[in-house]
């Protein structure tokens, strides 16, 4: 079967952006098919040297920025913002992430650009969203942890932060629907679009089940590390091999199922403080408890086999290099070879999955690797507008 056209051939994106919220999103875009230039300060995004771990590149470069071209502006000079602006007469995107301030004194913002080009779709992402007391200060991913309630919900007796950039991720997440929706509208009537996405808006819509919890109970709920908060037995059991394993139930149904088909033990079953969710919860240390003394005396491999044939969820408590190897992941070939700034490098395939469409990407650019044959273009369709 003929490979369709990328959903997003055509598109032209101009990213102003630095770090990871702007560029995750803008990279998913690429990887849709949109040409996206990615516009960087003469000494580049300051994320190229987070580290140099991938063959002499930084691990969230390279993860953020596959797919796209890259041009230097120094958007202080006149002449390299004049440039900048016949770029985005020729584009349908604008995505940024500077400092709110810095946007606005650069007259780059997405309000500002709309009032030349009004049928352009524009994305600001900050910290905290345009109006209220603190749309001005600036915020990174751990800020907006901490001000979002993810440090408050994670952990143990210690609070913690979220392994991973979940306050960037979020924020160039709800940016990429915001701008796809965008475009829809856009088909649809001619009308662009102003996006203003907040990341403390976007964690906060993450974190909304436990704070509708705490608001309404008057209770801050108890950090609760390797366990669900509210569901039990559901979190992480050691086997008598050592190894560990997650373990979760969703519904009493299921409990009936582990407590008699897999820990075979009619004693559990029948209990009557364990035989709702709410009862277990309330129980969980004794629920454990019980759980942990059987599991390490039975056979590891049966008890694997066996959660599998009674259909109980089960995990394999993986460290990121057994990540790398997931029999799931190298079976279904979610990998593949890039180009990246002298030289390439393993990584994952975008998890986009479109019918009839070979979603492979170029590589992660250079600062200021771009076609100049592209770039003129982009101008050339803005002229003709």
């Amino acid at each position: 079967m003929a490979t369709s056209q990328a959903p997003l051939h055509g598109v032209v994106v101009i990213a102003v952006e630095q770090a990871i919220s702007a560029s995750y999103a803008s990279r998913h875009l690429a990887e849709l098919g949109a040409t996206v230039i990615k516009v960087e300060r003469p000494e580049g995004d300051f994320a190229r040297d987070y580290d140099h771990v991938v063959h002499g590149q930084a691990s969230f470069f390279v993860w953020a920025n596959r797919g796209k071209q890259s041009i230097v502006l120094n958007l202080k000079d006149a002449k390299d913002l004049a440039r900048f602006h016949a770029l985005v007469k020729g584009a349908d995107v604008v995505i940024q992430n500077l400092a709110p301030q810095a946007a606005e004194r650069l007259g780059i913002d997405g309000n500002a650009l709309r009032t030349t080009t009004p049928s352009l779709i524009t994305c600001d992402i900050s910290g905290y969203g345009s109006g209220g007391p603190r749309s001005a200060d600036r915020a990174y991913d751990l800020a907006i942890q901490a001000e979002a309630g993810i440090f408050s919900v994670t952990g143990n007796e210690e609070v913690s932060k979220a392994g991973i950039s979940v306050a960037d991720i979020s924020a160039g997440m709800y940016a990429l629907t915001s701008i796809l929706a965008a475009l829809v509208r856009r088909d649809r009537t001619g009308e662009g679009a102003h996006i203003d996405v907040a990341m403390i808006d976007t964690v906060a819509e993450w974190v909304a089940p436990a704070m509708y919890g705490t608001v309404y109970s008057g209770t801050q709920p108890l950090r609760t590390g390797r366990r669900h908060h509210s569901i039990a037995p559901y979190g992480t059991f050691t086997l008598s091999d050592g190894s560990t394993i997650l373990i979760a139930v969703q519904n009493d149904r299921e409990w009936q199922r582990l407590a008699s088909n897999v820990l075979n033990d009619p004693a559990l079953a029948t209990d009557g403080e364990l035989a709702t969710n709410s009862g277990r919860i309330a129980n969980v240390e004794r629920l454990e408890q019980a759980m942990n003394v059987i599991l390490a005396e039975r056979n590891a491999e049966m008890i694997r086999q066996l959660l599998t044939k009674h259909e109980i969820t089960s995990a394999n408590v993986n460290d990121l290099n057994a990540v790398w190897n997931h029999e799931q992941l190298r079976s279904r070939e979610r990998f593949e070879t890039i180009s990246i700034p002298g030289g390439s490098a393993e990584v994952l395939k975008s998890p986009f999955h479109i019918s009839n469409w070979d979603n492979t990407t170029t590589g992660v650019p250079a600062l200021n690797d771009h076609d100049e044959k592209t770039i003129a273009n982009i101008i050339a369709r803005g002229e003709s507008r």
